[in-house]
């Protein structure tokens, strides 16, 4: 059987904070981390540069905003916002001649002072309120970007990132910024696999599930949910910088709009929240899924012989990634990574499954 395992069976507490509880779960993890380290010498430089590098981006800032989401319970539409203060931030501190290992530092703190004002916010209301408060300090960011020339340049205008180098050595291959990407994905994903089994994950669960309770419990919700959202927004600061260096080259505030915000919230919630595996799949659908679904269209419609528009090309593809979103959440609500899941529990106990009355 593929998964050896049984069952799940604790019998110390060292078994049971273990961060793989499942020994198939670390052979997979340690297969994808030897096929990064490998991409670029198996995929080719466009595919790598334009599909492989977005998708470990934003799956780091997807795992920020799980964070907060997920493991705190804190609604954040405002989280494009934050990648923005992060990546002018730290175009700006190199402009300015500061080396861009203490810029993306700068750009992370930046953000985390922002991102505790969402804290701050989030002590007072709760649910949609706090939405709509974050949603809110999204459009005054937009603002901002859209009317200061001093920052981003005005609203037709962007911010050309310096060449980004650390430890002194410029880096401007693909395959350079592959590996700064992969990087900061590996480090993030590090910290979210050990936050489950400590004390202040098991403290964000808790004021997720009821804050009031928490705080019977002597769990300090005020600490709590400005350490989230401050972590979580040096995760968004710091990937919003690399996005601008390794990737667009470029900050303009409509990389950082609204609807940002809404798509990176719809990629945790689709591949599951407080699922880590979950954040890789819901990026890869969201940013991933409509170029390949537009090319399958492309490929079928010249196949059959159809005469199709140029505007219909356009839409078709948005309605099947649509509909593909919505049957993935009907087959299974809580998302990719629980689906994941049910597959690998069902595979644990095969065939013996088979033998119950």
């Amino acid at each position: 059987m593929f998964y050896r395992l049984s069952g799940v069976h604790y019998d110390s507490f060292a078994s049971d904070s273990r961060i793989f509880k499942v020994p198939a779960d670390r052979n997979l993890a340690v297969f994808f981390l030897l096929f990064g380290l490998a991409a670029p010498f198996i995929i080719p430089s466009l595919y790598l540069n334009s599909y492989m590098l977005p998708w470990l981006l934003w799956t780091a800032a997807a795992l920020g905003l799980n964070l907060v989401t997920g493991w705190a319970g804190q609604l954040h539409l405002g989280y494009a916002a934050v990648m923005a203060v992060g990546a002018y931030s730290a175009v700006h501190a190199v402009r300015f001649g500061v080396p861009w290992e203490f810029a993306l530092l700068i750009g992370g703190l930046a953000s985390s002072v922002i991102g505790s004002l969402f804290a701050f916010a989030a002590l007072r209301v709760k649910g949609l309120y706090l939405a709509l408060t974050t949603l809110a300090m999204q459009f005054v960011m937009d603002w901002v970007l859209n009317h200061s020339p001093t920052i981003s340049g005005g609203s037709h205008a962007s911010l050309q990132s310096p060449t980004f180098a650390l430890l002194g050595q410029e880096i401007t291959s693909d395959v350079g910024y592959y590996y700064v990407g992969f990087g900061w994905c590996v480090l993030v994903t590090i910290l979210m696999l050990n936050l489950k089994r400590t004390g202040l994950g098991r403290a964000l669960v808790a004021v997720r599930e009821k804050d009031f309770a928490a705080a019977i419990l002597g769990v300090n919700s005020f600490y709590y949910k400005i350490l989230a959202f401050a972590t979580s927004s040096f995760i968004a600061g710091v990937s919003g910088a690399l996005l601008v260096a390794t990737f667009f080259f470029l900050a303009a505030p409509e990389q950082f709009s609204v609807g940002v915000s809404i798509q990176v919230l719809a990629m945790v919630i689709v591949g599951g929240l407080s699922s880590i595996i979950g954040s890789y799949f819901g990026v890869a659908l969201i940013l991933l899924a409509p170029g390949l679904v537009n090319g399958l269209v492309v490929a079928a419609s010249g196949g059959l012989g159809m005469q199709v528009t140029d505007e219909t090309l356009a839409h078709i593809p948005n309605a099947i990634y649509g509909a593909l979103i919505v049957i993935i959440l009907l087959i299974e609500p809580l998302g990719l990574g629980k689906l994941y899941g049910n597959v690998r529990d069902y595979l644990m106990v095969w065939p013996f499954d088979q033998l119950r009355k």
